[in-house]
């Protein structure tokens, strides 16, 4: 099959988790015809200092869909509260059934050692349900897939127990565009909540356009640390873009393979990643 036909599945704990660690490759997989689907596991009912509650989930469902706008895609909240997900049996069901109705080659999501515990979660039970979606007899309403999806890790900056190790670094600087206005989308939260959270709340201009810059700029520590990807793996982004363009970099988004699911090397690194490659060598993922 073609390369229009490819599924990438992104699966965060919050609404804008997605955006932040995977925005870049998915306006490239977009724009490639790749289709992209969003899933946050908790509806946002927590994320902020003064709204709460239904109010502040339907707030932040209309955000993700102004960013899935952005970029073409599908965006699904789940409803669970965040700050309350757990590795429940029927969540794990949930995450069986959505992997196996959207039957992507790729999945993205959390790694499971992180600070917030719905990121763990989130990262547990995409684990959970990595060998699960195969066997039939488990939720055999849904039906089962012949091979699991390849499952690969969010970057983060998290030292213990073990390091962030990529197996992908992709370059996203002709899309930081698109991904600053799928960020910008999230008002809630890159202007309201994390900036009172970070105590610079003062700093964050009132106009859109002054606001815009001030996120650019990465005055908000979660942005920064965007910028530190394409140094903290500079070798890796030079050995698939060669010396020159490697070191011009200024911005990469990084995935680690899981070993669950399918192997990544089995299917390979430029077929799941396929950006910077010439249309001969988009293999398909799907088997005919």
């Amino acid at each position: 099959m073609s390369l229009e036909t490819q599924r990438v599945l992104v699966i965060g704990a919050h609404p804008d988790d997605c955006d932040l660690k995977a925005g870049g490759v998915a306006n490239k997989y977009c724009a490639n015809g790749t289709d992209v689907k969003f899933v946050s596991m908790t509806n946002g009912a927590s994320g902020h200092h003064t709204q709460g509650g239904a109010t502040l989930v339907q707030r932040r469902t209309q955000e993700a869909q102004n960013a899935a706008d952005v970029a073409g895609l599908d965006y699904e909240i789940l409803d669970n509260p965040d700050g309350a997900l757990e590795p429940s049996l029927s969540n794990r069901r949930t995450v069986i059934e959505l992997i196996r109705n959207y039957n992507p080659d790729l999945v993205l999501t959390h790694r499971p050692h992180d600070y917030h515990p719905d990121h763990r979660y989130t990262s547990r039970l995409v684990q959970d349900a990595a060998y699960m979606v195969t066997v039939p007899n488990v939720c055999p309403n849904t039906q089962a897939l012949a091979q699991d999806p390849v499952i690969a890790y969010l970057s983060d900056e998290f030292q213990r127990p073990y390091k962030f190790s990529p197996d992908a670094v992709v370059a996203v600087d002709d899309v930081m565009s698109e991904k600053f206005e799928m960020l910008d989308s999230h008002t809630s939260q890159f202007y309201e909540w994390l900036p009172y959270n970070a105590e610079i709340l003062d700093t964050v201009p009132d106009d859109p356009e002054s606001r815009r810059a001030w996120l650019q700029r990465g005055e908000l520590p979660i942005i920064a640390d965007l910028k530190r990807v394409a140094d903290r793996f500079r070798d890796q982004l030079v050995e698939r873009y060669g010396e020159e363009r490697g070191q011009q970099i200024q911005y990469a988004e990084a995935f680690e393979a899981c070993e669950y699911g399918r192997p990544l090397d089995e299917v390979g690194v430029d077929v799941l990643f396929p950006f910077e490659l010439t249309a001969t060598n988009n293999t398909a993922l799907h088997e005919p």
